[in-house]
């Protein structure tokens, strides 16, 4: 499971992203600082879903390209 999240740590990140404001949308009587809450996590978990990707991205630029194979 900690792989999945991993690996697809983005498309979680937009699914919850784009939740939260339809659940404060159409669920009447949140109190308004359990949404400022959700809103602020969710603005520190794309903090790390941007780190994840940028570690994903410097391990790639690292790697050897695969070779070409002239035919």
């Amino acid at each position: 499971m900690s792989n999945f999240i991993h690996d697809h740590s983005t498309r979680l990140y937009a699914v919850v992203a784009a939740a939260l404001p339809l659940v404060a949308f159409y669920v009447d009587g949140l109190p308004t600082g359990l949404i400022l809450a959700l809103a602020a996590a969710t603005l520190g978990t794309g903090e790390v879903v941007q780190r994840i990707e940028d570690n994903k991205t410097v391990k790639a630029l690292l790697q050897e390209p695969p070779g070409i194979t002239e035919g």
